[in-house]
């Protein structure tokens, strides 16, 4: 009875370390509102996108927010995401995190904190400034986001299409080429999409994020979402095709975060209760 009672607590740290104890929320968008909150045909729509993606994905419990782009403007028609995010009110409100250029105050992503932020949000790579060197390495510490997300962190995503103005050749205009939103604990899969925001329409899920069809028609998208991975549809284009994606993310069959070092040390202390047990000989 002795083992048992000593067992339980320390199966319940296991969850609770490796994260499945919480629910992140995440919200996936082909628009580029970093871009459109600043420059474009609807700012105020584009802004709302930000506001709204923000609020859904930090559950409301806003302190601070880190941003990953890239700060080396590809040229064409692309805007500072930093614009964008001040226009929509986060002005002094987040953290810049990019490929370890190691630009003064700015954040390496290969090793930056991310609880440390109520929500994660990743520039567009049209319109915005993002490239692929920032999606690999978000790509490559996909576990540490996973964790991230099991923990309750959010997370805000917005276009990543790579064609830009010359038509996605990286030498110009670097963008980023593959694997997008590869960082992610769910698949999602996506389609480069360029069009003219017209007759887009918003889900009765996206209307409980405070979204209207007046913030997501006027400006243009870049991708669209070819499954849902298990999340909401937020808005359609006037195809039909999905534009928008959010929801919570908890560990299921299909969303499984990957091992971290700290639910492998949880297991390494449940084999040292084990063999305190055998050693003290205690009854199961």
């Amino acid at each position: 009875m002795k083992s048992v009672l000593f067992t339980v607590p320390v199966l319940l740290l296991v969850f609770s370390v490796a994260g499945w104890s919480s629910t992140g929320h995440v919200f996936l968008t082909g628009h580029d509102p970093d871009y459109h909150a600043s420059a474009g045909g609807n700012t105020a729509g584009a802004q709302h996108i930000i506001q709204d993606g923000i609020n859904f994905a930090d559950g409301g419990t806003f302190v601070r927010a880190l941003l990953v782009t890239d700060l080396r403007n590809p040229g064409g028609d692309q805007s500072d995401s930093r614009l964008g995010m001040n226009a929509a009110g986060y002005t002094g409100l987040y953290d810049i995190a990019d490929y370890g250029s190691g630009t003064l105050g700015v954040l390496d992503l290969h090793t930056v904190d991310f609880s440390l932020y109520s929500v994660v949000v990743i520039a567009s790579d049209y319109g915005g400034w993002l490239r692929q060197d920032e999606l690999d390495i978000l790509n490559a510490r996909r576990t540490d986001l996973g964790n991230y997300l099991f923990g309750g962190g959010g997370l805000v995503a917005f276009a990543e299409g790579g064609d830009r103005a010359t038509g996605g050749d990286p030498s110009i205009y670097p963008g980023t080429s593959h694997d997008r939103y590869g960082y992610l604990p769910a698949i999602v899969s996506s389609a480069a999409l360029n069009q003219s925001e017209s007759g887009v329409t918003v889900t009765s899920f996206g209307g409980t994020l405070g979204l209207t069809s007046a913030d997501v028609n006027g400006n243009a998208s870049h991708n669209i979402f070819t499954n849902t991975a298990g999340l909401n549809v937020v808005d359609n284009d006037a195809a039909g095709d999905i534009l928008s994606l959010a929801g919570d993310y908890t560990p299921s069959l299909s969303q499984t975060p990957e091992p971290s070092t700290i639910s492998l040390l949880a297991i390494g202390l449940i084999a040292g209760i084990g063999r305190l047990r055998k050693k003290n000989k205690l009854e199961v």
